[in-house]
């Protein structure tokens, strides 16, 4: 198991969610110290703890585990990516473009291809 790319993982998905390591370790009930530890590798992370984490990231424990991210986690990790530094009116006029984008596609593209 390569517990630097998991930590890494970890990293991209809690700042995709704009958390701090100080706030995912609260929410998982671990130290900032353990937390920094598990997205650098350089400790071991038990079930419980990977589990904890997979909850509060909202991801599935195989996006954390496994090589690829599946496309819709992959998705909302660039998508947060993209959003974060945005200004709140950035931030909505982005939003509002995906969603006249959605309306589009399912009003113009079969449902095999839109959805």
């Amino acid at each position: 198991m390569d517990y630097y790319q998991i930590g890494q993982k970890i990293r991209g998905f809690r700042r995709a969610h704009g958390l701090s390591q100080e706030q995912l370790a609260e929410f998982v009930g671990i130290s900032v110290t353990h937390m920094s530890h598990i997205e650098t590798g350089n400790t071991k992370l038990s079930l419980p703890v990977l589990v904890s984490i997979a909850k509060a990231l909202e991801v599935q424990t195989d996006d954390l585990l496994f090589a690829q991210q599946s496309g819709r986690n992959t998705a909302l990790t660039e998508l947060n990516a993209l959003l974060d530094g945005c200004s709140a009116k950035q931030v909505r006029v982005i939003t509002d473009l995906a969603k006249a984008a959605k309306i589009s596609l399912e009003k113009h593209l079969p449902e095999s291809i839109a959805g």
